[in-house]
């Protein structure tokens, strides 16, 4: 899958509605199993759903995108943070295999009671998500290329100038459920990393 956040055909007509819980996409860590790595990835075709407890974030920033892959195209809302750090992290992948039927990989990190899930200039493409949200110092209605309070669109990302955007200072989501089709990132660090894979659906949500 091309990720349009990262340079595809953007779809002129989505405009993004406060849904404070797209900022939580930012907990996505899948498959980076060492301490604080540089990270660049999408999942192709397929979606993936993560949860978490708690997520704090500073530097926020919202605009509307769509995703386009050999599935077709996908509306989505691309968040950016500058940093963020979750608390029980758990971002699970089901793959449908010949066969051999669905195959489910689940990874886990940052449990409560020892170190958080640590992340920076984070760009996530979702477009399903809950959460209780709190913001700190908001704009609704900002145009993209003026939004100051978070990281910005990501370097060769093709928006439409002028077009809807939201940003924040720094915002706090609890009970974090979220699907997504793909992320990119500066850094993760997950403490605690563990992965499964298991045959059937073992999925976070």
């Amino acid at each position: 899958m091309e990720s349009v956040a990262r340079g595809g055909t953007r779809w002129k007509r989505f405009a993004v509605v406060m849904v404070p819980s797209v900022a939580a996409t930012a907990a996505i860590g899948v498959a980076l199993s060492q301490g604080a790595l540089a990270a660049s990835f999408s999942v192709s075709g397929q979606q993936f759903k993560v949860s978490a407890d708690r997520l704090d974030g500073t530097g926020f920033v919202q605009y509307g995108s769509l995703d386009t892959g050999k599935s077709g195209a996908h509306p989505v809302a691309v968040v950016g943070l500058e940093d963020a750090t979750i608390t029980n992290l758990c971002q699970s992948v089901v793959v449908p295999v010949p066969v051999f039927g669905d195959v489910s990989m689940t990874l886990t990190a940052g449990k409560p009671g020892g170190p958080k899930v640590e992340a920076n200039k984070l760009y996530i493409d979702a477009d399903d998500l809950q959460a209780n949200a709190t913001f700190n110092k908001v704009d609704i209605g900002v145009s993209v290329d003026s939004t100051t309070k978070g990281p910005g669109p990501s370097k060769g990302d093709r928006y439409v100038p002028d077009s809807f955007a939201q940003q924040a200072e720094s915002v706090t989501f609890t009970d974090v459920k979220q699907r997504a089709w793909a992320t990119t990132a500066g850094t993760f660090k997950l403490s605690g990393l563990s992965m499964k894979v298991q045959k059937g659906k073992h999925e976070c949500y």
